[in-house]
């Protein structure tokens, strides 16, 4: 499930992004001194001597915010392009203080703290430009005028604002400590809602609470997923397997009902389902088998189960253990031992935690084969 999203042309992207087009942008009016001293800037052809003449530009130009934002974000960049990216985020966060919403910088910043790999400082460049992007609104076009922000501006705003959105992902992703997994995954909602990446967050943000052992906080989690995506597959498998954990009267009810609309979510059926899909389906079909077994509807629980171990054969190795397990259980149940022992044959051939469980039972049905009851 991990993804990455790391740009292989990011320098040229940071170059193509508009400097004006930016939330918080830094403006230096044309004939002004700090202006002719930026032209003589651009126009020396020697790097290390514009890295001093920038920093002397900082220096001359104190008084004025504006100047000193402009020069000390031209300063990180040189250390990006010298391959020094401790050195530019230092100056990078002094540009920040000028301009703490411009997108450009905070580009700039999220890609450096992903060169160190440093999550929580590309969680926190990434998430203040993706609520500087929700705080801009949509650009309006006043009556009879043309818009006050070109297409190219837009496009750069909103290059700025998807890279930021992937960069605060990725750290998701590598986030391996569950607490630190859900702070992040509760601050990204709000920066990035209707994000495209929703559906996988919730995944993390799911099997985080679950590693947390947080029962109440992960029902609440995917139920509140559901209200916005009723066909999120990963709400719907994490509450019918909770549910059917429950011991609570009514519980096993719910069950049936997330794992019956899961099965015809992932439409496993259909011509042009993936892989993910089919073993989603496979889960659904043995969890709605299980909640079945504990509803005392043995005969009901088997096409279920036989249908989950087929999805999850050669695909969900410790998923097919548990139906395999489960459906052998259930053939059991109604004295079908020859197809009991030929499923659970399969399963004890899989290292994991259900290989006990099904050895045990097959123990007792290879017994009741022996002595033919």
């Amino acid at each position: 499930m991990k993804r990455k999203l790391l740009s292989a042309a990011l320098a040229v992207f940071l170059q193509a992004l508009c400097l004006h087009a930016q939330t918080g942008k830094i403006v230096i009016a044309a004939g002004t001194p700090e202006d002719v001293a930026l032209q003589a800037i651009t126009n020396e052809p020697d790097a290390q001597k514009r890295l001093g003449m920038y920093q002397d530009f900082v220096q001359k130009f104190s008084a004025n915010p504006i100047a000193v934002t402009y020069g000390n974000w031209q300063i990180a960049q040189y250390y990006q392009g010298a391959g020094d990216p401790q050195k530019a985020l230092e100056y990078g966060d002094k540009a920040l203080l000028g301009a703490p919403d411009n997108l450009d910088i905070l580009v700039l910043q999220a890609s450096l703290a992903q060169q160190i790999k440093d999550n929580a400082k590309v969680m926190d460049y990434s998430l203040r430009g993706g609520n500087a992007f929700n705080a801009m609104g949509q650009p309006s076009k006043p009556e009879g005028g043309a818009d006050d922000a070109s297409a190219e501006e837009k496009a750069a705003i909103q290059n700025a604002h998807d890279f930021l959105e992937g960069a605060a992902f990725n750290a998701i992703v590598d986030e391996t400590n569950p607490k630190t997994r859900m702070e992040y995954i509760e601050r990204f909602t709000p920066a990035f809602p209707n994000s495209k990446y929703a559906d996988p967050v919730a995944s993390y943000a799911m099997v985080a609470l679950s590693q947390l052992k947080d029962m109440p906080r992960m029902i609440a989690y995917a139920e509140k997923a559901l209200a916005t995506n009723p066909n999120s597959l990963p709400a719907l498998l994490l509450l019918a397997n909770a549910y059917a954990d429950d011991p609570k009267p009514g519980s096993t009810a719910k069950a049936v009902t997330y794992a019956q609309k899961a099965i015809a979510v992932a439409k496993a059926d259909a011509p042009d389902a993936d892989r993910s899909h089919k073993a989603s389906a496979g889960v659904a079909h043995s969890t709605l088998g299980y909640a079945y077994l504990k509803q005392d509807k043995t005969a009901p629980a088997i096409p279920e189960l036989k249908a989950a171990t087929v999805l999850l054969r050669g695909q969900d190795e410790q998923s097919f253990a548990l139906a395999a397990y489960r459906l052998g259980f259930a053939y059991a149940k109604l004295r079908r031992i020859n197809e009991a022992r030929d499923i659970l044959m399969e399963a004890v051939k899989i290292q994991g935690p259900v290989q006990p469980l099904s050895q045990d039972l097959l123990t007792k049905v290879n017994a009741a084969r022996a002595s033919g009851k």
